[in-house]
């Protein structure tokens, strides 16, 4: 009995214990301890490969190859690096590399529907400054696509951002060590990108709370 209480306590304590003393504990061959950082982000990984990639069996593969080269790569990891920036550097090469394999890819057209969201959201959801009940009499499902398409039409850079921004909530400063540019970079794309989407939605700009004019940025960042 004592044992066990020994046991269930110490996996109560690992949950309680941050990223980058759980990797710490992995490398020193806890497995439980992987087992852990790999729900803690699996599916926020997913989400940002998918939104990348637009193809959710090969944002599957991606994220097996994502964790493998966790598995592999774990004895050059220092626990001094923040552990999600490490880990979202090597899910974003893995998108590189997809994308570049398919550099023949065409954007979808306007008419054609997208894919589900793999949270069951929308990207209304979570677009700076619209709001779904700004679209009282328009329908939410023809909204939601409108607005993944939009987003489809991105460029890769600024998608990127918007996606690192919007959807998995890292600071600007954590996405532009990511990605390897400047700070004031990232913060151009982002706003390129909002820009770009207000435009892609302009026929419900008047609709869109704080939809000013959009100002096209399709060549910018």
């Amino acid at each position: 009995m004592i044992g066990f209480i020994l046991m269930a306590l110490r996996r109560s304590a690992l949950h309680e214990e941050t990223d980058e003393a759980l990797m710490a504990r992995y490398q020193g061959g806890d497995a439980r301890a992987f087992e852990l950082l790999l729900g803690r982000h699996e599916r926020a990984i997913f989400g940002f490969i998918y939104r990348m990639i637009r193809d959710r069996e090969l944002a599957n593969d991606l994220l097996q190859e994502t964790f493998l080269r966790v598995v592999k790569n774990a004895g050059g990891y220092s626990p001094k690096a923040k552990f999600t920036t490490w880990l979202y550097t090597i899910a974003r090469n893995q998108c590189i590399d997809a994308l570049r394999k398919a550099s023949h890819r065409r954007h979808p057209s306007l008419d054609q529907p997208m894919g589900p969201d793999p949270e069951g959201r929308t990207l209304m959801d979570k677009l700076p400054g619209v709001s779904a009940s700004g679209f009282e009499r328009t329908d939410s499902t023809e909204i939601g696509t409108r607005v993944e398409q939009a987003l489809a039409s991105l460029s890769d850079e600024q998608r990127e951002v918007f996606v690192m921004r919007e959807f998995q909530q890292l600071k600007f400063n954590d996405i532009a060590q990511l990605v390897g540019v400047s700070e004031n970079t990232i913060k151009s794309r982002m706003r390129y990108a909002l820009e770009n989407l207000r435009l892609a939605l302009a026929d419900y700009a008047e609709d869109v709370p704080g939809g000013a004019s959009p100002v096209p940025a399709r060549s910018r960042a």
